[in-house]
């Protein structure tokens, strides 16, 4: 087993300090630095880092980087689905080291959504009813993976499903 012992650090945003969501650093008692290319082939990184080497996730509106001693997520409800989450991420780091005969590890990102082809597809009415404040600011956090085509009430039929065509691409849903 690479990874065994953690410590977590639940805590609020500093620069949105009303979020209601909270962030999470797990602490790795353990350097999982050497598991990093494997975990990417494994789960299919967003972006790879190699120096110092670092892997980013995005699931479920959440981004998640795993460093060689410390796991970052954002966007969590509270402390259980930070414990919940990491420990997810702990059997799969331990399962790709497990098993790293049998993958081939990468260094390798995944392409990424362009914020531009987004902004084609939305209204553009600047309406500000998905929480932001223009539609490009909207398009951005579309491809950051922090909003969907769910999150915009005035993108309907051919625009959205034009939106959820381009996103799939990218394994957002």
């Amino acid at each position: 087993m690479l990874l065994d012992t953690y410590h977590l650090e639940i805590f609020n945003s500093k620069c949105n300090p009303g979020a209601m969501t909270v962030h999470c650093f797990a602490h790795l008692d353990q350097d999982v630095s050497q598991a990093l290319p494997y975990l990417n082939s494994v789960l299919g990184g967003f972006e790879y880092i190699k120096d110092p080497p670092a892997v980013t996730f995005r699931t479920q509106g959440k981004l998640i980087t795993v460093h060689g001693r410390k796991i970052a997520i954002n966007a969590l409800k509270d402390k259980d689905e930070a414990r919940k989450i990491v420990e997810w991420l702990k059997r799969e780091i331990n399962d790709a080291w497990d098993h790293r005969d049998e993958i081939t590890p990468s260094e390798q990102g995944a392409s990424r959504p362009k914020v531009i082809e987004i902004l084609k597809c939305l209204p553009k009415t600047n309406c500000r009813e998905c929480g932001e404040p223009t539609c490009m600011v909207f398009a951005t956090r579309v491809a950051e993976g922090a909003k969907s085509s769910e999150d915009c009430i005035s993108l309907k039929g051919v625009q959205k499903e034009k939106l959820d065509t381009y996103m799939k691409q990218f394994n957002f849903n």
